[in-house]
């Protein structure tokens, strides 16, 4: 760690330069990270936006006033840190981490792409876990990414607390697949089961949850069109 690293939090007058570093960063990065899809100019306007956000903060890590990397934060997640090129391995990610887990000591997460090898171990380092995978259609580049997490000194609390997001999300979900299950009963001649299909709705989720597994799937399609129907 460089003792003469100051970090200090951003205003709107450090948009532009924040965003040059970003830019400047992602060119860097490829292939680690896919190359961005915006430029240099469209950074610029969006980090203005972003910094002038009330549920947004930046810090910024500089030496004799020259910013050598930033964390941009919303409340329960971190949605950038970047380092300069060539401030990698000097402390500046660390510093930026450590200060990113005291401001937000119940936890965060963050993406990060599948193919940055180099940041996936950087932040398992720094007790970040990898709680899901995609396939990208969400993010702009279209790259596969995954969430991590910091789950702060209450991990039990972190992780119920988005084991209940998604039990809702999961509850609305259930409820338009029992109602769909019922209302294409109507419209089968036999109002017979189809193992087929059923068993290819389970290959397809495999394909987005792996770690479950077809056979795991299969089970599951089963119960839930066996509950929704009201019938064994």
């Amino acid at each position: 760690m460089q003792t003469d690293l100051l970090l200090r939090q951003a205003g709107p007058e450090d948009a532009g330069a924040i965003a040059d570093l970003y830019t400047a960063a992602r060119v860097a990065a490829v292939p680690q990270m896919p190359p961005a899809v915006h430029s240099n100019a469209e950074d610029r306007a969006w980090m203005a936006g972003q910094l002038a956000r009330t549920d947004r903060e930046a810090w910024i890590a500089e030496r004799h006033d020259e910013p050598l990397g930033y964390a941009l934060l919303a409340p329960v997640w971190l949605d950038h840190l970047f380092v300069r090129a060539d401030a990698t391995g000097e402390g500046v990610g660390t510093a930026l981490l450590d200060l990113v887990k005291a401001l937000r000591p119940d936890g965060f997460s963050l993406w990060v792409f599948e193919t940055n090898a180099g940041a996936r171990r950087f932040y398992a380092r720094h007790g970040l876990v990898e709680l899901e995978r995609t396939d990208g259609a969400a993010n702009e580049e279209k790259a596969p990414d995954i969430r991590m997490a910091w789950p702060g000194a209450d991990a039990l609390g972190f992780y119920r607390g988005l084991i209940d997001e998604v039990d809702e999300q999961l509850g609305d979900l259930l409820a338009r697949r029992a109602a769909l299950t019922r209302a294409v009963q109507a419209h089968k001649t036999d109002g017979a089961r189809d193992p087929e299909r059923e068993r290819a709705i389970a290959e397809a989720m495999a394909r987005r949850a792996p770690g479950l597994g077809v056979e795991r799937l299969e089970r599951i399609v089963h119960t839930i069109i066996t509950e929704s129907l009201g019938r064994s």
